[in-house]
């Protein structure tokens, strides 16, 4: 896969039909609706893993999120996409089931927009991750009901992507 084409996101509209690709930096600029994914990894307690992001990313960079999340490439499956990114950002390999999806928007203090038509998963995690630093800074586990109690305590302290989604999760996996 060339560098040009890992940087490229798939457009989409609102019932999730391919229609263009775009630089991903244009399109978090323009706020245009992309393909995206969030993989949420539970251990054996149903603590899910938390990943802080590095200082350094685009976008909420040092905020709490989801296990992983980033852009299936033009081309890509998305269940594919979302191991190949907890490999990359994590350092784990497990597989990831289809949970369910949602759209958002956030505008972020840089300027830049999130639009994404965002698929969940879900999978079963164990191991130690071993996070790249470049796209990681921190990771921890936690209970989904303690977790909802950080969000509304401190929202800041977390992307918006997880307290939009999270309700849904814990409908999902049951509290």
């Amino acid at each position: 896969m060339t560098p040009a084409l890992e940087e490229q996101v798939i457009l989409v509209d609102a019932d999730d039909r391919p229609t263009g690709t775009m630089d991903k930096l244009e399109a978090h600029k323009r706020g245009a609706l992309h393909r995206a994914f969030s993989v949420f990894g539970f251990d054996a307690q149903g603590r899910l893993l938390l990943q802080r992001r590095a200082e350094g990313k685009y976008h909420s960079g040092g905020l709490w999120t989801n296990t992983c999340c980033s852009h299936p490439r033009p081309g890509e499956d998305i269940t594919t996409a979302a191991g190949r990114r907890l490999r990359e950002e994590m350092g784990l390999d497990f597989p990831v089931t289809s949970a369910f999806t949602f759209r958002y928007q956030a505008d972020f203090p840089n300027g830049l927009r999130e639009h994404e038509l965002d698929h969940v998963f879900f999978g079963a995690c164990s191991g130690e991750p071993r996070p790249d630093p470049a796209e990681v800074s921190g990771w921890r586990y936690v209970g989904l009901d303690e977790l909802a109690a950080e969000v509304t305590a401190h929202p800041e302290r977390f992307t918006a992507w997880l307290a939009i989604c999270l309700p849904e999760v814990i409908r999902r996996r049951g509290g």
